[in-house]
């Protein structure tokens, strides 16, 4: 049996904290212990039971690894593992997520860390350079903590990123896919919900963020052919409202909010779109394809291109082009695959991806 800790920035709705507690919950399954360390006290999903979860902060812990903060924050951290320690015992395994979460850990005393890097770092920073001079020197040193670290990356197209770049220079990094109780994932697709309409929609999930790209989603529904309304899952449904009035398809959208469990929700789409211009490796592609439901995504960096192969690569397409978004929409409303083959699904399974994570403590 194993003592694993899980550190993360919050609990808030993201595919990063979704994979986490996927992976957590594999892990009680089979028996270990597991403690989720959240630096924020916020939390917006459901905590299976076996899964012990400790805030490190009262608070959203947005800044607590600024400059003027941060030491203050590691010797709350440090004080926090050791007190553990006193309590349980050490832990075999550490599992970091997250800038932040990556900011405090890189610069504490805490061994046996791997770091999990889920988004293409690349493309991260060119983001953020167009936020000003000091968030780009912020997420470029964030990036620059995990040299001499051992790191994994969630996508094969993320280790050749880091490997190829000049930004990290890590002392190992090796490639784990998110783990998926695809079993689990079935089970609660089948779950009733009268919010869910009887009308046929596509689906978008993810939070209102820049990466997501939205407007590239609001102006490839405005385009295509095919009578359907969009659903959006996410997490800032007011903002995405005025957003899409700028694209005139504020009347084509379901917006219930955030929703815990989407896989019914995503079951009974006629397909799920991600329009993003960056990822990791995008849970929901995998998730449509476990219950079923067709897909298109962006060939964005990285991950659509190693789930989506085969037949369903015919459905990836530029990021950045609502018009080939569009036509691909309406393409894959009118085709008929067999999407439970899909080659990617094999290599996800939660007990196996619990495996790998677990040979790392040995």
């Amino acid at each position: 049996m194993k003592n694993i800790a899980i550190v993360i920035d919050s609990l808030t709705g993201g595919g990063a904290e979704r994979v986490m507690i996927s992976l957590a919950t594999e892990l009680v399954c089979q028996g270990h212990n597991l403690t989720i360390l959240s630096l924020s006290n916020r939390c917006d999903y459901a905590i299976p039971d076996g899964i012990k979860v400790c805030y490190l902060f009262d608070h959203k812990a947005s800044k607590v690894d600024r400059f003027w903060q941060i030491n203050t924050s590691v010797i709350k951290l440090e004080a926090w593992f050791a007190e553990y320690q006193l309590q349980s015992s050490a832990f075999d395994l550490i599992l970091s997520n997250l800038d932040r979460s990556n900011n405090l850990l890189a610069r504490s005393n805490i061994s046996s860390v791997y770091y999990i890097i889920h988004n293409s770092v690349e493309e991260e920073l060119k983001r953020q350079k167009k936020l000003g001079p000091f968030a780009y020197w912020y997420l470029l040193n964030a990036k620059k903590n995990l040299s001499d670290e051992n790191l994994i990356s969630v996508s094969k197209g993320i280790e050749r990123e880091v490997t190829e770049g000049g930004i990290i220079q890590p002392k190992t990094i090796r490639t784990i896919y998110n783990p998926f109780d695809i079993e689990d994932i079935l089970q609660k697709s089948l779950i009733g919900n009268s919010s869910i309409p009887t009308e046929p929609y596509i689906i978008h999930v993810g939070r209102l963020a820049k990466q997501k790209r939205h407007d590239i989603l609001f102006s490839a529904l405005a385009l295509i052919t095919t009578d359907v309304k969009l659903v959006l899952l996410c997490n800032k449904p007011d903002k995405a409202l005025k957003l899409a009035e700028k694209y005139g398809v504020a009347k084509r959208l379901i917006l219930p909010g955030f929703q815990a469990n989407p896989y019914n929700w995503i079951k009974r789409a006629e397909a799920l779109v991600l329009s993003s211009d960056y990822e990791g490796l995008p849970t929901v592609l995998l998730e449509a394809l476990a219950v079923n439901t067709k897909v298109v995504s962006t060939d964005c960096p990285h991950g659509p291109d190693e789930i989506l192969t085969g037949p369903l690569s015919d459905f990836l397409v530029a990021r950045r082009d609502p018009k080939a978004l569009a036509e691909a929409i309406d393409k894959v409303l009118k085709s008929d695959l067999k999407l439970s083959e899909a080659d990617i699904l094999s290599k996800v399974p939660a007990s196996e991806i619990a495996q790998q994570y677990l040979n790392l403590a040995d």
